[in-house]
């Protein structure tokens, strides 16, 4: 009886191994698949990635010699292709320094070029001013204060006089006014109506 079991159970373990080669290589093609695809949209490769795009547990992915062989390889490409593009974005970066480098030189230049000649402009202007303070005596600056002080007066005495002026003109006009309608009334008194024959 014993050897009609172990017969019996032989197929079945047969099929059950079948069966589990069968799924692991259908979970080991998806592995493939799924790094394909990770490796097309340049997307960081890692066990979580690859275990959640094929469908697989993370355990398989350890397990098994080929999917962990498939992954190392890729996980390696990525890293390959991804220090190859930050050193291309490093060559750039260092490129557009340079630039930027060369172009604040050329604008510090610049900038000390136009410092050089305002200074000289502004030594020229107080040597002008100096000349100018050379020609005036005391006297003449004491002449001229006095001068100017009088004629602030002067002003202030002419714009008094003009607002008295002014006064005095409106009330003329005012009497004018007045005068003319006080006329206009004993003209109509005159020419009032004639009395009847």
């Amino acid at each position: 009886m014993s050897t009609a079991t172990g017969s019996s159970d032989h197929p079945q373990t047969a099929a059950a191994l079948a069966a589990r080669r069968a799924g692991a290589q259908a979970a080991l093609q998806r592995v493939h698949d799924a790094l394909a695809r990770l490796r097309r949209e340049k997307t960081t490769v890692t066990i979580a990635a690859v275990a959640r795009r094929a469908g697989v547990s993370r355990t398989f992915l350890y397990d098994n010699p080929q999917a962990r062989a498939a992954v190392a390889d890729a996980t390696a490409q990525y890293g390959i292709r991804r220090a190859q593009g930050l050193a291309g974005q490093d060559a750039g970066q260092a490129a557009s320094w340079g630039e930027r480098a060369l172009n604040a030189e050329d604008a510090l230049k610049a900038a000390h070029a136009e410092i050089l000649q305002q200074r000289t402009r502004i030594g020229e202007l107080l040597g002008q001013v100096r000349d100018l303070e050379a020609e005036w005596t005391e006297e003449a600056i004491q002449r001229i204060t006095t001068e100017n002080t009088t004629l602030k007066q002067r002003v202030r005495q002419l714009t008094t006089d003009n607002r008295t002026l002014d006064e005095r003109l409106k009330a003329a006009r005012s009497n004018m006014r007045f005068q003319d309608r006080r006329l206009a009334d004993l003209e109509a008194q005159l020419a009032g109506p004639s009395p009847q024959a």
